[in-house]
């Protein structure tokens, strides 16, 4: 039996006072998505923020808080895969974390994109907000496909009939595994 592994390495640069900067991260697919949904978070609440005269104020009101609290907390996740900051508190399992926060930013998002559609009242400020809440939406949704394939995917149970995947605890690191298996009778 004979396997070949071929493993994609990612630029890492360390600075003098000990800390790991992994600029390979952005151009993954988990970090650019969320770069892709920390920008539509932004642009969404930059126009929700500088319009006057909301048409309803309690709608635009919700849609601000919940833009700028994922934004805030996807900001946060992204600067600690940058910096690698995971390793230095194990006690947290980050892919769970990270699933969990998906999961509640998805559904809330999308609420709020859908009652600040409803009520923009034709302010092209605000439809453009809704628009780029329900692109975050989107880009959410296919992080909490990618997080849960990591998270709660199956693993390798150990026979050769079924190809290996990666369990590991930061889903930026891809190893790609290919599996040739020679039978000789």
């Amino acid at each position: 039996m004979s396997h070949t592994v071929i493993t994609t390495t990612t630029t890492t640069r360390t600075t003098g006072d000990g800390f790991s900067l992994n600029t390979g991260y952005t151009r993954t697919i988990p970090g650019l998505l969320k770069i892709g949904q920390m920008l539509a978070l932004l642009i969404a609440f930059l126009c929700v923020r500088c319009v006057r005269g909301w048409p309803s104020w309690a709608a635009f009101q919700y849609f601000e808080v919940v833009a700028l609290w994922f934004l805030i907390a996807f900001l946060i996740f992204f600067l600690m895969h940058l910096f690698r900051l995971q390793a230095k508190m194990p006690c947290i399992n980050w892919p769970l974390t990270e699933f969990f926060h998906y999961s509640v930013g998805t559904v809330l998002i999308l609420i709020a994109s859908i009652v600040a559609a409803v009520n923009s009242g034709g302010v092209s400020a605000l439809v453009a907000a809704t628009v780029f809440g329900f692109i975050a939406t989107f880009l959410m949704a296919v992080s909490l496909w990618t997080s849960y394939s990591v998270t709660c995917g199956p693993h390798q149970t150990g026979t050769l009939s079924s190809p290996p995947r990666c369990s590991c605890s930061q889903h930026h690191i891809h190893v790609f595994t290919k599996l040739t298996c020679k039978n000789k009778r």
